[in-house]
């Protein structure tokens, strides 16, 4: 009998390559000591009371619980690899851990699997002590139209299989219950939050939003996390040797994230002309963007957009070009670029992945392309 898993892979196959990528372990390492390097930083008073100063109200509650799904981007080039971004609410984790099992890794899947819903219960216990975790809600809006949709399934089964009732949901279909949040008249304990609307603003997660600033519902991802992870005007500071220096972090972190981390700056109008004179040198992106939604490479820049960038409040990082890699397709092969995305919960690396594709940035579109699995050399 086919499992929802190997449904998905037959129903959408856009989503997995058949390739599999291979990274040396000083790669391997120099990613994990720069993730490290980043979260000691994002652990300084200073630093939150800068990226918290900048960001919604909302982000400024004390939570307990850390967010799930924190996912640190790479490119891989000739002097090391290069952070990208950091995302808060890093979707495809579970997908690939299911997807080991076709390179011959089903017992490190499971393993991962089991670290997952361990990650939740860990958030669980942070806001709420020993009470019993009953009900998780995966909350998107419209999800069965997501393109993740698929991932909300197979989660909704995991939490089932490790006894925890779960339903995958639509904010619209929660309802304030006194205190907490409800689901067709039953109590919400968590809500595994796939919004990208990072600060609860739309009138839609009002509900959500209230409930979870009275401290009714523990949400992860939250706001706070993505204010002080996945802002991207926070990289201005994590490449800036002189701002590292006033945060007070010694030298060999410094080091470690200027090595890193390509430069990145904000981009105002009084510095248009030069910004357009070395377009080619940048990436542009709005600094709360996400799945590459309204981000350009300089040298594919139109003057019309430049223009847009410019009063966008957008931020640009120095270009780091992925690497390269051979992909089987039909009969023969292709060569596509790939991120590196590792998923991180607490400081430590769960899942390595890769995501294969042609064009600009990350499409899941292309004939060969999609997730794929990581191995160390």
């Amino acid at each position: 009998m086919k499992t929802t898993f190997d449904q998905l892979r037959e129903r959408q196959p856009q989503l997995f390559s058949a390739a599999a990528i291979t990274i040396d372990s000083a790669a391997m390492q120099a990613m994990a000591d720069l993730i490290a390097a980043i979260e000691s930083v994002i652990a300084l008073p200073a630093f939150q009371a800068h990226a918290l100063a900048q960001a919604p109200e909302i982000a400024r509650l004390p939570v307990a619980a850390r967010s799930v799904f924190m996912g640190y981007d790479f490119h891989l080039t000739d002097s090391g690899p290069k952070l990208i971004e950091i995302n808060t609410n890093a979707g495809g984790g579970l997908l690939n851990a299911y997807l080991l099992a076709a390179h011959g890794k089903a017992a490190e899947g499971a393993r991962i699997r089991d670290e997952f819903v361990a990650m939740f219960r860990e958030e669980w216990r942070l806001a709420r002590g020993d009470a019993p975790l009953r009900r998780i809600a995966i909350v998107d809006d419209m999800p069965a139209e997501q393109f993740l949709a698929p991932e909300f399934i197979l989660f909704k089964e995991l939490f089932e299989q490790h006894g925890i009732a779960a339903v995958v949901c639509d904010p619209s279909e929660l309802a304030r219950d006194g205190d907490g949040l409800c689901h067709a008249g039953q109590p919400v304990d968590l809500i595994y939050n796939r919004l990208t609307d990072f600060a609860l603003d739309a009138t839609e997660n009002a509900a959500i939003r209230t409930v979870f600033e009275q401290g009714g519902v523990v949400l992860t991802p939250h706001p706070r996390a993505h204010a002080l992870y996945a802002d991207k005007r926070n990289l201005m500071q994590l490449s800036d040797d002189a701002a590292l220096q006033a945060l007070g972090v010694d030298e060999t972190t410094r080091n470690i994230l200027l090595a890193g981390i390509p430069q990145t700056v904000a981009v105002t109008p009084e510095q248009g002309e030069a910004f357009w004179a070395e377009r080619k040198r940048w990436f542009f992106k709005p600094p709360a963007g996400f799945g590459s939604r309204a981000a350009y490479r300089g040298d594919k820049l139109t003057k019309r957009v430049f223009e847009e960038i410019l009063h966008g409040g957008y931020i640009a990082q120095e270009i780091a070009l992925p690497s390269e890699h051979a992909v089987p397709l039909g009969d023969g092969e292709t060569t596509m670029k790939a991120d590196i995305r590792c998923y991180v919960y607490n400081g430590h690396i769960q899942l390595v992945a890769g995501r294969l594709y042609q064009g600009q940035t990350t499409n899941f579109r292309t004939p060969g392309g999609g997730f794929a699995p990581v191995f160390i050399a």
